[in-house]
């Protein structure tokens, strides 16, 4: 009897599945998509509507796609996927970066394994196949993180036609006047040997030797500048980079601050005057008399000797020296720092550089024989070992064997150190590219745009201006074969010559024929046929040069290459760049600098920037990191399945560092399975409902219902203003809170007895069901950016009733909340309601506890309150529904007497005498004869009419 009494519930049905399985269901959906067209459909259905363009930042060609680039990647989906909701056009073409250091990098390390040797342009042609290799295989991880893009028109750095726009782009700086080629010191990467941009250092700590070294000064200098000379006399430099000594061609002093000579017995030394108490603790010396004091000004052009070259430092003046450390005397080498080099120009001194690419001393007559052939370089096992470079040791030896080393130390600073090799950098002053970033008001160009620019963070604006700022010229050639080539020529005499409209016309053969033209043909096969300027060497007297273009330079012209050129149907300037914050210094400056010396303007609206993955103890995660692999997005959606990833993803506030570990992927695991089930109920719950046949205008719907009418309205507002703000965090949380507590815990839980007993078509289960329905579609497309795959499972079977459908989530509009759906009072009402329920179930819980009960159900409920108070009225205005609302058998507000707080008393329904349904489970006065058996009254109208 039992059984066919359950028979005759409307139990809910659904081939909508509990157990997500993710792993193995995920790729049939990408095949289900990639059979539907769906991106092009998507753009379809929003042809003639406004675009929307966000343009991807290429990553770079040569690994498995890491999790913090699927971080990246996903953000993107979901911006684009809800404002394709929102009924924009969404061109989305995605883009590679294809050549430069890493890619040559992962080649050479293949060459080596193989012991294999190329020329060339054999080896140009290996990096082009690699990169090739690996965008194939991060486009299938990408896709199957649910990444909808133009994959068709993606755009690659390499690609001929790409490479050609590069060059127009450089053509018109060369038209500005804005590229020079100079000797300068810049970055330099001993392991790779070439140039390095700004993006591609870091800074961390170095433990260097910290010197105080002795520059004599002649007796006859001394006595001629009014010094004390009547014993030897030094300067005291000091210095961390002992192995600049043999490039030392100057000493600079602050022309206002005060120096003084002190006596140390046999000799003195001179320092600045409120720094030699420092230098004499440095040294190990007591205090030490000071018998000279002047001004640093009257130093100037006093000849000091180097220390073991026999060579002049004269003195010079410069206002960069300071009196924070050191001896406020700056050992000055022109060829080794910018700073340098600005003095080293004001003074005419040579921009002397002894050091080689490679890192090691050149016998070039003037270093030390004993130095010859030493290197800078400190090795990644230098640095674990804290053991400092050859160059240094042997420069510590020279100075300590002429007794010029006056103290030595240990350091520990911030210094610059190459992203890949991560080992410390040198400045080096070698033959460059540059471009001129003040000349003809480009500086002031870019600081302008930035403030027609919306930073989200705000805090963005503060960090790229301050870089802009502050950046030196920019060194645009690297020592490289695999980029894009400068076109420019040399004579015999190694002059160069470079014009933007031969650049131009390298640049159509470029288009034509690849880059690859540039390292094969001969300059008179260059330049057949190009308009030379007059004054230009006769094309057999010239030979191509062999730097390639800075890759920021490459990635910085995406947007002329892409968005100018209407790619994919997208357009000029970008509506948003979305990276990560290391950009400001990277892609957004880059492009930020290509835009407005090219085209006048900066190439986006709005820059978005996320934070870096970290582990649960904060470390940084990243591709360059020594961090445990693999990191890579397939390592976790093999486990964890594309969505579980986008939720969390979408569950962290992403302008900060995103933490993840098991722990965190658990909890969302947790609430991704709250908010698969919340689908799954409201679905199963709808099998016999057609809204067009039985949904139920909002006027006539139970006043649950619009309560939860009225949440999900709040819902929605809450979540588009969310998403307008790109703070997915919220969505998440919202989501979270409305699933787990108005739906789960509150309207479901109340809503299964109607549901589930009432007659099918009964008004009270069908107004529910108008309810869920509504909501339904509602959550079901707020959640489809975030949850591209469940979403969408979730819809094909709520409109087709099969796992895949003809439609999709992604083709639909962003929902809408009528008007009616919005009940102030209502709500307000209901508040009052559920804080009664919320005493209520302690006192439920406390019978549970006791054995009482089992089910709230066994429990009948008194409500004992004065009549004046408000509450006590609302509860008397709603007795009908309270049994239902409380999920107990019985409710009752009964008069007491007196003012005072609501008392609530709670017992089990069958110490009132009642007796228990077995269909329904509700504790009833009596039951009645039914033909299958006795059941209550209720249950007896539902089995004898559908709409009872």
């Amino acid at each position: 009897m039992a059984q066919e009494l359950k028979e005759t519930l409307q139990m809910p049905r659904t081939d909508f599945p509990m157990r997500a399985n993710l792993v193995q269901r995920e790729p049939a959906r990408l095949k289900h998509w990639d059979g539907l067209g769906l991106y092009a459909a998507i753009q379809r259905r929003r042809a003639g509507a406004p675009a929307f363009v966000l343009h991807d930042g290429p990553p770079f060609t040569n690994g498995d796609v890491h999790i913090g680039t699927a971080l990246n990647k996903t953000l993107k989906d979901t911006v684009l996927r809800y404002k394709s909701l929102r009924g924009f056009r969404t061109p989305y073409v995605p883009g590679w970066d294809c050549h430069g250091l890493p890619i040559e990098q992962r080649v050479t390390r293949e060459l080596q394994s193989r012991q294999e040797s190329l020329a060339p342009a054999a080896f140009r042609r290996r990096c082009d196949e690699f990169s090739e290799g690996w965008i194939a295989k991060q486009k299938a991880q990408f896709q199957r993180l649910g990444v909808l893009a133009d994959w068709p028109n993606e755009y690659k750095t390499k690609n001929p036609a790409f490479e050609a726009d590069i060059l127009r782009t450089f053509a018109a700086f060369i038209e500005r006047g804005l590229v020079y080629r100079a000797q300068k010191p810049v970055y330099w990467s001993i392991p790779f040997e070439t140039a390095l941009a700004e993006a591609e250092i870091e800074y961390k700590d170095l433990v260097s030797p910290s010197i105080w070294v002795k520059f004599a000064v002649p007796a006859a200098e001394a006595a001629q500048f009014g010094l004390p000379a009547d014993k030897p006399l030094s300067i005291v430099i000091w210095t961390t980079t002992p192995w600049t000594l043999p490039a030392n061609l100057a000493i600079a002093v602050h022309p206002a601050v005060e120096y003084a000579v002190a006596d140390l017995g046999a000799e003195r030394i001179l320092a600045a005057a409120s720094l030699l108490g420092a230098v004499a603790e440095a040294a190990k010396l007591p205090p030490v008399p000071v018998v000279a004091r002047l001004a640093g000004a009257r130093l100037e052009h006093l000849q000091a000797r180097h220390p073991f070259i026999d060579r002049a430092a004269p003195v010079v003046l410069a206002e960069y020296v300071t009196t924070d450390s050191g001896t406020g005397c700056v050992h000055t080498a022109p060829g080794h720092g910018l700073e340098d080099y600005q003095t080293g120009l004001k003074y005419g001194l040579e921009i002397y550089c002894p050091v080689g690419a490679d890192g090691r001393f050149v016998n070039d007559g003037r270093v030390p024989a004993d130095l010859v052939g030493l290197s800078t370089l400190e090795t990644v096992e230098d640095l674990a070992r804290k053991h400092t470079s050859p160059a240094n040791i042997a420069v510590l030896k020279k100075l300590a064997a002429v007794g010029a080393l006056l103290a030595k130390h240990s350091l520990t600073h911030s210094y610059p150190h190459c992203w890949r090799s991560k080992t410390p950098i040198v400045f080096r002053a070698v033959d460059q590219w540059f471009v001129s970033l003040d000349q003809g008001g480009a500086r002031q160009a870019a600081l302008a745009a930035i403030d027609r620019v919306a930073w989200i963070p705000a805090w963005g604006e503060a960090r790229i201006r301050a870089a802009v700022e502050s950046r030196p010229d920019w060194c645009i050639s690297r020592q490289r074969a695999w980029g894009v080539p400068i076109p420019a020529f040399f004579d015999d005499q190694r002059r160069a010559w470079l014009d933007a409209g031969v650049v131009r016309a390298i640049a159509d053969h470029v288009e034509q024929h690849g880059t690859g033209v540039w390292f094969e043909a001969t300059p008179a096969q260059l330049l057949a046929g190009v308009k030379v300027p007059a004054d230009w060497p006769a094309p057999d007297r010239l030979t191509a040069g062999r730097d390639t273009l800075d890759v920021w330079f490459d990635s910085g012209s995406t947007h002329a290459a892409t968005l100018r050129r209407g790619l994919g149907g997208t357009s000029w300037p970008a509506d948003l760049y979305l990276e990560g914050s290391d950009q400001h210094r990277g892609w957004f400056q880059s492009s930020l600098w290509t835009a407005i010396i090219a085209h006048g303007g900066a190439p986006y609206r709005t820059v978005l920037t996320h934070g870096f993955i970290v582990d649960e103890e904060r470390r940084k995660i990243s591709k360059s990191s020594s961090y445990e692999k693999p990191q890579t997005s397939d390592s976790y959606i093999a486990e964890y399945g594309a969505d579980v990833m986008r939720l969390w993803i979408a569950s962290q506030n992403f302008r900060d560092d995103i933490p993840i570990s098991r722990e965190i992927l658990s909890h969302v695991g947790e609430t991704y399975r709250l908010l698969r089930n919340t689908l799954r109920f409201q679905l199963s719950n709808l099998f016999d409902f057609d809204p067009a046949r039985d949904g139920l205008p909002a006027g006539q719907l139970d006043l649950l219902d619009r309560w939860a009418l009225h949440q999900a309205a709040a819902l929605l507002r809450q979540c588009t203003a969310a998403y307008d703000a790109c703070e997915f965090h919220r969505v998440y949380q919202l989501c979270n809170q409305f699933c787990a507590v108005t739906l789960s815990a509150v309207y479901h839980d109340v809503l299964k007895d109607r549901l589930y007993t009432l007659g099918a078509g009964n008004p009270l289960r069908r107004s529910s069901q108008t309810a869920l329905h509504a909501i339904f579609h509602t959550l079901v497309r707020i959640l489809a950016p975030i949850l591209t795959f469940t979403a969408d499972e979730a819809w094909s079977f709520a409109t087709a009733g099969t796992e895949f459908a003809a439609d999709s989530v992604h083709l639909q509009d962003w929902p809408e909340a009528p008007a009616e759906w919005t009940d102030d009072r209502l709500d307000d009402e209901f508040g009052r309601l559920l804080a009664v329920r919320a005493a209520v179930n302690e006192k439920l819980e406390a019978l549970r506890q006791a054995g009482a009960i089992g089910k709230s159900l066994d429990a009948a409920v008194t409500l004992t309150g004065s009549p004046d108070d408000p509450v006590f009225r609302l509860l008397e205005r709603h007795r009908e529904f309270l049994p239902e609302f409380l999920i107990v058998s019985a409710a009752a507000p009964v008069p007491g007497d007196g003012p005072g707080a609501l008392a609530i008393a709670a017992r089990p329904a069958r110490d009132l005498g009642l007796v228990r349904c077995p269909r329904c489970w509700r504790w009833v006065p009596a039951l009645q004869a039914s033909g299958r058996g006795e059941i209550c009254p209720r249950c007896a109208a539902a089995l004898g009419s559908p709409s009872a």
